[in-house]
């Protein structure tokens, strides 16, 4: 450290300590940003706004961490714990359910779930194959891969979009699957026939000049496989029914080349935006192992001792000179007290529990409404959808209420597998979540049989089914916050009440993601810790 010089009398802690009682904590975080402290604006900037603590914030302002509950066990409330220990903070966690994650839910075999009808279920997966039941991918520009590599959780890849899955519409007619690539190469090469011709027919006339048209030509031309006179005829990219191989074999294209009226009335169309989603772009990763391994890191990370699970909160109360959480554990009821408070339950959840922060907090967490979605495993007896069908990972996409199918990301070539047999949402998640779970899979099992044929049925081992509106302590997929986060019925969640602050995806922009809960968290923390060197 460079050396620093101070009037008499004057130390660099106590001007600190000054600047933060006059100036508040901005005031300060920016001096010490001029002494190289702290990160300049630029800086933070660079890292999101977000600088992690250290203890020795506190030994510049000479002063003594505080203690910190946090509610919730989740990705929320266990980065917020993660990130305050950083600087030596006394943080305790309280988890509802009997393990971490919140939403971060990996099924392996063995593992019993009670869902709110009282439905219990035992998944009998074979060793080293699981289901992600909640989140399952992340993109490479969320904060939740940065995390991954601070706490060593390896990742491999996550395949959202294979050219070789399905796409299937029984409601538009489609009486058979169609390959992925083979839809895209017709709806793109029709879209570019048609744009073509009516450019060289001088429909853009008044829209383009002569140099702009020729480039749109040469785009189109090469975007949509486009032959002779600007027509569609197919090509390559719709696929072979004989593949190139040795000398003697030059390939056979797939032939019957639908009508454009007959690839519009298709609907495939619609699925190919999702791949343009700035939340759903290739590349996307999965944690090796399971998507649990990111808590169960966050959770060692923080120190199992400070993390309390089976511990049902029923009581949030200000004290004015602190905070006061009631809650049952094992039948008997006990207190934390702490200087500050973290509530990083899910809003619905957290609306129900008493507290005395006052009737705006209450009007807003009840403004933020749950969702519905659901998942349910296959297990297969093997892996015929890359032996018989040649898809290794992506999705499946159909208008039936499964509505997504997804092939595993992992154990490529091995002998068993796990399907993803749906993945829905809204009334298609809760119509299954009436059903057994018996019931359940005969019915994801019959939509599929008309896809990929019927050892979607006679391969099947087991299977395990998940609905989050229905799952004790959280009863939602994610949320629906009218009028986006920043919305001004959320000012009580959005700054501290008294002292209390409140974290989770719900309060972000990237609500149903992880990225989310950790970004919440991290400005909580920032706050957080801000009012505890400046008071």
């Amino acid at each position: 450290m460079a050396q620093t010089h101070s009037e008499p009398g004057t130390s660099r802690r106590s001007f600190l300590r000054n600047v933060g009682l006059t100036g508040g904590a901005g005031a300060m975080f920016a001096t010490m940003g001029a002494l190289g402290l702290a990160p300049t604006a630029q800086a933070a900037q660079r890292e999101q706004s977000f600088r992690p603590l250290s203890a020795g914030d506190f030994t510049l302002t000479g002063r003594a961490a505080a203690k910190v509950v946090i509610v919730g066990g989740g990705i929320a409330g266990l980065t917020t714990a993660y990130e305050l220990g950083k600087a030596g903070y006394d943080c305790t966690v309280l988890e509802a359910r009997d393990r971490t994650g919140g939403r971060n839910f990996t099924v392996r075999g063995g593992d019993t779930t009670t869902d709110l009808h009282g439905t219990r279920q035992t998944a009998r997966f074979a060793d080293g194959h699981y289901m992600n039941a909640g989140p399952a991918r992340i993109p490479q520009w969320m904060v939740t891969l940065d995390y991954c590599r601070e706490l060593g959780v390896p990742l491999e890849v996550f395949t959202n979009v294979n050219a070789d899955a399905y796409l299937y519409n029984e409601s538009a007619g489609m009486t058979r699957p169609e390959r992925y690539r083979t839809a895209k190469a017709d709806v793109y090469g029709y879209v570019s026939e048609l744009l073509a011709k009516a450019t060289n027919k001088g429909a853009l006339d008044g829209e383009l000049t002569a140099d702009d048209k020729e480039r749109l030509v040469d785009f189109l031309e090469d975007w949509g496989e486009l032959g002779d006179k600007l027509t569609y005829t197919g090509g390559e990219r719709r696929g072979y029914t004989t593949v190139p191989a040795a000398a003697g074999t030059p390939g056979v294209l797939l032939g019957d080349v639908p009508t454009a009226s007959e690839v519009l009335a298709s609907g495939v169309g619609r699925y190919f935006s999702f791949e343009f989603g700035f939340d759903q772009a290739m590349l996307m990763f999965q944690p090796v192992g399971g998507m649990d391994q990111i808590p169960k890191a966050l959770t060692r990370a923080v120190g199992a001792r400070r993390v309390r699970t089976g511990a049902v909160v029923s009581r949030i109360t200000d004290t004015g000179h602190g905070v006061s959480v009631t809650y049952t554990q094992g039948g008997r009821t006990k207190v934390v007290e702490a200087d500050y408070c973290v509530a990083a339950l899910p809003p619905n959840i957290l609306a129900k529990v008493p507290h005395n922060l006052g009737s705006g907090v209450q009007s807003a967490l009840e403004a933020i409404t749950p969702s519905s979605a659901a998942k349910i495993g296959l297990e297969y007896k093997s892996r015929w959808w890359e032996l018989d069908h040649g898809i290794y990972g992506g999705i499946t996409e159909t208008d039936q209420d499964v509505t997504h199918i997804w092939h595993p990301s992992y154990g490529y070539q091995g002998e068993r597998g796990v399907l993803i047999g749906y993945y829905n949402y809204g009334d298609d998640a809760d119509s299954y979540a009436e059903l057994t779970p018996q019931g359940r899979e005969k019915r994801a099992v019959a939509a599929g049989v008309k896809i990929y044929g019927e050892k979607y049925r006679t391969e099947l081992a087991s299977s395990f089914s998940h609905h989050w509106r229905q799952t004790p302590h959280l009863e939602a997929a994610w949320h629906n916050t009218p009028g986006g986060p920043d919305d001004v019925r959320y000012k009580p969640l959005n700054e501290p009440t008294g002292r209390v602050w409140f974290a989770g995806d719900w309060l972000s922009h990237t609500d149903a993601w992880q990225h989310g809960a950790f970004t919440s968290a991290r400005k909580a923390v920032t706050a957080l810790h801000a009012r505890v060197l400046s008071s």
